[in-house]
């Protein structure tokens, strides 16, 4: 492809992944609990930054709604202060692990686990922009919000439920129509014909607040910087880095199924992450990760090199500042349907379907780790659904085969093959107690991979007690 097109392709591709991200941008600011300028903020900085850096050349990085929970839970108890203290720990914990060469490591999490977080993500996501669609108040907690879902029509604005509603309805339908949505995005389109039809009808509903870029942007000071040594912050600052580089590194996957082009370098689009997350930490504003919503329009626009994506940032920072007024006539209940249909996107249940047919351990681990998100956090979730795959995998590869052959006069030859741990110790106690007590018993243990010390003490007690009737000969492995 020549130079013009090449630079013709990432212009247009760059407009496409613009109007994609700007109403994004916006409602994960909103439903975090932060000003709206801080969304776009972090999507300007995600093209500047992260856009420039080696890594992945067509993943598009911003604010994204999976850490909408955990920002939201962050701002809620530690303050709009922390918010950038959190979000440079975070960015300097992806540096350091990305020079450590540690970014391919995270492909080593459980699918299940990661599809668990965001199922889980989706469904607190979900409950609590609900209440935001009605111009209502959301509960605290996950269990409270979809509990109170009961009640939630009695307490809503109608209207604005009705321009939440219309607004998810656009987002469903428009994309049906391929030519239309090509030329418009869904959500660009869905958010504008809500502004338009709230202004023209003069609806009174919610609408987002303006303050200016300059007033949003609060940079934390070294009083804020000292809160670090704060447990808890510390607690928020690994779970923002992990949760937004396994998020990141695992759409990098997905974006490099969907082009020919060069395949992402994991560690150096760790430390891109890192760099882009380290500059949001000192302006004050959202964490960052690269999201696959706009990656994949960025992709299916035509983009060819790296240049859509810096340029996409160059049309959010020329909006800021040329018209940040704008924002001003959008309706929170717009965008709080906006991300009703996001999180609903990141409820995985094709997947789930296709696991239950074949590894219905699997779905047990994502339900689990999706259900302990909404009844705790996201952090904890995360924890409980990595111990539960470690406790999965441990129970799977700890086979053990007990075969016996009767030799008549010459006894009983017993093989045991697989792997013996202590979690399939009772299987193999119970067949071994029960052969014979008359019989001269040989037991081989060639065929063992492995023996923890649990099973290699019981096998000589059990020995040890076979002595005194008749003697068993052991064959072990070596």
């Amino acid at each position: 492809m020549r130079k013009a097109d090449l630079r013709r392709a990432d212009l247009s591709a760059s407009l496409v992944v613009f109007l994609v991200a700007l109403p994004l941008c916006v409602g994960v600011a909103i439903a975090s609990g932060v000003p709206a300028e801080l969304g776009l903020v972090t999507g300007i900085v995600g093209g500047l930054v992260a856009g420039v850096l080696p890594g992945s050349s067509l993943q598009v990085s911003g604010p994204a709604a999976g850490l909408t929970v955990l920002v939201y839970e962050a701002v809620q108890t530690y303050g709009l202060r922390a918010l950038g203290v959190l979000v440079l720990g975070a960015g300097l914990v992806q540096l350091m692990l990305g020079a450590l060469r540690l970014g391919r490591w995270f492909r080593a999490v459980s699918v299940a686990v990661v599809q668990g977080m965001l199922a889980g993500i989706g469904l607190v996501l979900i409950a609590g922009q609900v209440y935001a669609m009605g111009d209502a108040s959301a509960p605290a907690s996950g269990l409270e919000k979809i509990a109170g879902l009961v009640s939630l029509p009695g307490d809503a604005d109608p209207v604005a439920l009705a321009v939440g509603g219309a607004t998810v309805v656009v987002l469903l339908l428009w994309p049906r129509w391929r030519r239309g949505a090509r030329v418009v995005p869904a959500p660009l389109l869905a958010v504008a014909l809500a502004a338009g039809v709230t202004g023209v009808f003069d609806l009174s509903v919610r609408r987002v607040e303006v303050r200016g870029l300059l007033d949003a942007v609060q940079p934390p000071s070294l009083a804020d910087l000292g809160r670090l040594t704060e447990v808890g912050m510390l607690g928020t600052v690994v779970a923002f880095a992990l949760i937004a580089s396994a998020e990141s590194l695992f759409s990098a996957a997905a974006v490099d199924r969907l082009h020919r082009g060069p395949r992402t370098d994991y560690d150096r689009e760790l430390i891109a992450q890192g760099a882009g997350n380290a500059v949001c930490g000192v302006l004050g504003a959202l964490p960052m990760t690269a999201v696959i919503v706009r990656s994949a329009a960025n992709v299916q626009a035509g983009a060819q090199t790296k240049v859509s994506r810096v340029l996409h940032g160059v049309w959010l920072l020329v909006f800021t500042v040329v018209v940040p007024g704008v924002l001003g006539i959008i309706p929170v209940a717009a965008l709080a349907g906006l991300l009703v249909h996001a999180g609903c996107k990141l409820v995985p249940v094709r997947e789930v379907r296709v696991l239950w047919r074949g590894h219905r351990g699997e779905v047990v681990v994502l339900g689990v780790t999706a259900v302990a998100i909404v009844v705790g956090n996201l952090f904890e979730g995360v924890l409980v659904g990595l111990a539960l795959a470690v406790a999965k995998t441990a129970w799977d590869i700890s086979h053990v085969h007990v075969e016996t052959e009767d030799r008549g006069a010459a006894g009983v030859v017993v093989r045991v093959m697989g792997n013996a741990t202590f979690l399939r110790l009772p299987k193999l106690l119970d067949a071994l107690e029960a052969l014979p007590h008359d019989r001269d018993v040989r037991l081989e243990l060639g065929g063992l991979r492995h023996v923890d010390h649990a099973c290699a003490a019981a096998l000589e007690r059990w020995a040890a007690a076979r002595d005194h009737e008749r003697v068993a000969t052991i064959t072990s492995t070596s």
